[in-house]
């Protein structure tokens, strides 16, 4: 490991990330100590997480995540948006590219400072009460509320994320309000602990959720408020399957330096 990182910082819709470019393999990704420290907001650069790109055979590049803790996380959609936008700047791709993250194989396309990605197909859901369980590349728990933007999501979320059911793998825990363009959607992650500005594995989760009360089928597009901007989600339904799944959003740099 060299005594200085040098990174990138980067943001989708308010979900911002340490970028790494790491086709060297000079990053020791077994230093856990090292990526929560950068994550820190305080005594770091400050971020949700760390993604290390490098080079993968077949594939434009590899995409590795770590949450906000330290250790490697599970997919993340605003993430996996944002790193595109590192690879269209480091000079990897032009405007379309497949790389392989966590969960498999993903196709994006660019559009100015918006990137389109595509999502794993779902074709299984749970219950929890009233709430939706979903898998998009993470665990979801989806839950249909009113007043959301005076709920206390870090208390409510934390109780879920927390409580017998989820404690020991951790779950990502949604709200989510109807108004009149679309859905307003907030979110506690895992991982980071905290109520985050966005979510994209979140509002893909959300969406499904939105088809699936209103038994929606076909061809559905559903935009998404979330704290930190606006995002879309688009798939296709066929009773309970999503396919050809989207994640539409900002992805923007916002600074670089040396650690």
């Amino acid at each position: 490991m060299a005594s200085k990182v040098r990174f990138s910082k980067y943001q989708g819709a308010g979900n911002d990330f340490i970028l790494v470019d790491n086709r060297n393999n000079s990053f020791n990704r077994a230093d856990e100590a090292l990526v929560k420290n950068l994550c820190d907001r305080r005594f770091g650069i400050g971020a949700d997480g760390l993604m290390l790109l490098q080079n993968k055979e077949n594939y434009d590049f590899e995409m590795i995540y770590y949450n906000a803790d330290g250790r490697e996380g599970s997919m993340c959609g605003n993430g996996g948006r944002c790193i595109v936008a590192f690879a269209h700047d480091l000079g990897i791709i032009t405007d379309n590219t497949a790389f392989l993250a966590v969960d498999g194989i993903h196709h994006a396309s660019l559009s100015s400072d918006l990137v389109n990605l595509q999502m794993i197909d779902v074709t299984e859901f749970d219950r929890d009460g009233d709430a939706y369980i979903l898998q998009t590349g993470s665990p979801h728990y989806v839950s249909f509320v009113t007043n959301l933007k005076e709920k206390n999501v870090f208390q409510d979320g934390f109780s879920i994320r927390n409580n017998t059911t989820y404690a020991k793998e951790g779950i990502n825990v949604n709200f989510i309000e109807k108004e009149e363009d679309g859905y307003f959607l907030r979110t506690f992650e895992r991982g980071v602990e905290d109520e985050t500005y966005a979510c994209g594995t979140g509002a893909t989760a959300a969406a499904m959720a939105v088809a699936l009360q209103a038994d929606l089928q076909g061809d559905i597009n559903i935009p998404i408020r979330v704290l930190g901007g606006q995002l879309y989600v688009s798939f296709h339904k066929d009773g309970h399957h999503f396919t050809e799944v989207f994640l539409k959003g900002p992805a923007q740099f916002v600074f670089e330096g040396i650690f």
